[in-house]
């Protein structure tokens, strides 16, 4: 009784009853696409207590093989779904159930004086004896938590931005900018300002099909979903995770299942990291059916067509976007490809990804530019 009149108040569509250990923390809330709530918390998937920003039960984070930039963030991305139900699995993409709520916040590790840090190391992000599943609040800096929701008549995309005092992340439909310091290893530090996209920013960037409007999840894909994350209960291939928990059926051979490469991973082919950078980075637009189909130029992961994926490929519009240069990707010279003038650039004209970033990827520029310089031939 008690639960049915706190979901009367709460309006919600559904709630995870919690019990053992965990009775002292409210359920897994699930709201209407019209009761949204203007705090993160409400939904109870992550909170920060006690100096922590931790997973309720049943939530379950992951990680990808290429992530996204943003701005040298870091993130901890998590999946929940309602009781007895499951994902089923797709080579390109999962067919989620109702009410699959993933959450992704972005955080940065603390510097001194104030700064942030850039850095590629995770580890003192996380509590003691909880590495990956919860953040130390008094080690890290949080700035946003996105929340997809899957509705019956489609996803919902919602952006709600952390409070100065880092205790709770209040719904901000119209976006949000904050300025920050970012302090690498050795000390220097450089302005830059961190923004927070918009309801529409975001359907933009996750539209599956941008001429219907629709929207779907960029990471949680099979193919950047297929490595390891290290749970407490131990490292486990995520697929086989989620398949365990209940989180997806279908699974195929494993070897059938494809995997991205870390584009950090010196080891792997230079052509495969590059075209993992891109999938994750540029193709949830540069495809067939993304917001840049006119371009013509496909930066997806299964694009075969060198022409289409910018060898000698002309402009469809020549000026700011191409500063002047006149191939998508020409062979051997990445300081006359357009790809890497749009990728180096901070002009809101000019650069690419359009959003997500204020700042220029070093890593990724360096990757690319290796791997359009090692490329044989000329567009004589």
């Amino acid at each position: 009784m008690r639960n049915i009149i706190r979901g009367l108040l709460l309006t919600p569509l559904f709630a995870l009853v919690v019990s053992g250990c965990d009775t002292a923390r409210q359920d897994v809330t699930l709201y209407a696409r019209d009761a949204v709530p203007e705090r993160l918390s409400d939904w109870h998937i992550v909170e920060a207590i006690d100096e922590e920003l931790t997973l309720n039960r049943g939530v379950t984070p992951y990680d990808l093989n290429t992530a996204l930039f943003t701005d040298y963030a870091h993130k901890l991305r998590t999946v929940w779904m309602p009781p007895g139900t499951s994902a089923v699995y797709g080579e390109e993409r999962f067919d989620y159930p109702v009410g699959t709520v993933l959450t992704k916040t972005f955080y940065y590790p603390k510097g001194p004086d104030g700064t942030v840090l850039r850095t590629d190391d995770y580890r003192r992000d996380y509590v003691e004896g909880k590495a990956g599943e919860a953040l130390a609040l008094d080690r890290v800096h949080l700035v946003e938590t996105r929340v997809l929701v899957k509705r019956a008549d489609g996803w919902q995309a919602l952006p709600y931005v952390w409070n100065a005092e880092q205790t709770d992340a209040t719904l901000e439909i119209a976006g949000d900018a904050s300025p920050m310091r970012l302090a690498s290893d050795g000390g220097a530090s450089q302005p830059f300002t961190y923004v927070v996209p918009d309801a529409n920013q975001c359907a933009g960037c996750h539209a599956d099909n941008h001429t219907q409007k629709a929207i779907a999840p960029l990471g949680p894909r099979a193919r950047h979903l297929n490595k390891d994350y290290a749970y407490a209960s131990g490292a486990q291939n995520q697929l086989l995770h989620w398949q365990q928990i209940g989180y997806l059926s279908g699974l195929p051979a494993f070897e059938a299942i494809p995997r991205n490469a870390d584009f950090a991973d010196a080891d792997l082919p230079l052509e495969m990291r590059a075209r993992a950078y891109l999938d994750i980075n540029c193709g949830h637009c540069h495809n067939p059916a993304g917001a840049a189909d006119t371009s013509g130029l496909m930066l997806h992961h299964s694009e075969q067509d060198r022409r289409r994926l910018g060898l000698c490929k002309p402009p469809v519009a020549a000026g700011t976007g191409s500063g002047d240069r006149r191939f998508a990707i020409v062979p051997g010279h990445p300081e006359d490809s357009i790809l890497t003038f749009r990728v180096e650039s901070t002009d809101p004209g000019a650069m690419m990804p359009e959003l997500g970033r204020s700042l220029v990827h070093e890593e990724g520029v360096a990757l690319l530019r290796e791997w359009i310089a090692a490329m044989p031939g000329n567009c004589s």
